[in-house]
């Protein structure tokens, strides 16, 4: 491969590494062809991308990112795979313990791939015993939601009491006229 096809691989990851809002390091090796592609597989029809690459090429493309991924640097040792997320943050790591329970791995087996880190809105997390922490992240747009759930929720509690208080309130005048009326 020539410096000119480095540099496109380079460009074209940071692109990814641009496009999607997460993506996790993980280590495959010692998987098999067939466990790979079934892993591929299950990416693919959950709408996630799973690629091998040179540790090099991850750590010029993180350069690109602008921030400061210095932490990622204990991902890149050994073979590595990226999985892209464009939707959640999370998906790669349900997807990664999913995965781990169809497999059903012994006790004293790690289980593969595994996770190295993961970059999500920003923010670093390196280590596999992080996945628990990042199958419970919210998405953006999940967060955006429950934001505006809550802001309507006083809205909609003031319509219903103004607009029940007016029945009650037309009730009691209606009442008290009548008493008037059987009074007089």
């Amino acid at each position: 491969m020539n410096r000119e096809e480095k540099q496109a691989l380079v460009d074209e990851l940071s692109e990814k590494f641009q496009s999607h809002n997460a993506f996790y390091i993980a280590d495959a090796s010692g998987m098999s062809v067939a466990k790979i592609n079934e892993f591929r597989r299950l990416c693919y029809n959950r709408g996630l991308e799973f690629k091998v690459y040179k540790n090099s090429f991850i750590r010029k493309a993180l350069d690109t990112l602008g921030g400061d991924t210095v932490e990622m640097d204990e991902a890149l040792r050994g073979q590595s795979g990226v999985l892209f997320s464009k939707e959640s943050g999370s998906a790669p790591a349900k997807l990664l313990k999913d995965f781990y329970k169809s497999q059903a791995y012994g006790r004293n087996v790690k289980p593969k791939p595994v996770l190295k880190g993961a970059y999500v809105d920003a923010s670093i997390y390196t280590g596999a015993d992080q996945l628990d922490t990042l199958s419970t992240i919210k998405g953006k747009q999940e967060l955006i939601g429950e934001i505006i759930g809550l802001l309507q929720s006083p809205a909609k509690n003031v319509i219903s009491a103004l607009s029940s208080g007016g029945s009650k309130l037309a009730g009691i005048l209606k009442t008290l006229s009548e008493k008037e009326e059987n009074a007089g």
